[in-house]
């Protein structure tokens, strides 16, 4: 079962609300997807912590309804 675009940003931008969100739907299956997030919410998180905070974001759907997730996250 793939993961609609729109449900993917709507999860993360509940999650961070000040973030910039951009998506990529990688191979146009819904199902391997390019995100880019900017959000004050990373600051002084390393990568990996911040990529945890998505991750968490996404409520259990990794590995799920969604396959592959690519993360690029900054701090505004």
């Amino acid at each position: 079962m793939a993961m609609d675009i729109n449900t993917l940003k709507a999860m993360i931008a509940e999650a961070f609300p000040d973030a910039q969100i951009h998506i990529d739907d990688l191979a146009g299956d819904g199902d391997h997807y390019a995100a880019h997030i900017v959000s004050s919410a990373f600051v002084g998180k390393t990568r990996i912590q911040q990529h945890q905070m998505v991750y968490q974001a996404l409520q259990g759907k990794m590995g799920t309804e969604l396959h592959a997730l690519a993360l690029t996250t900054r701090v505004p």
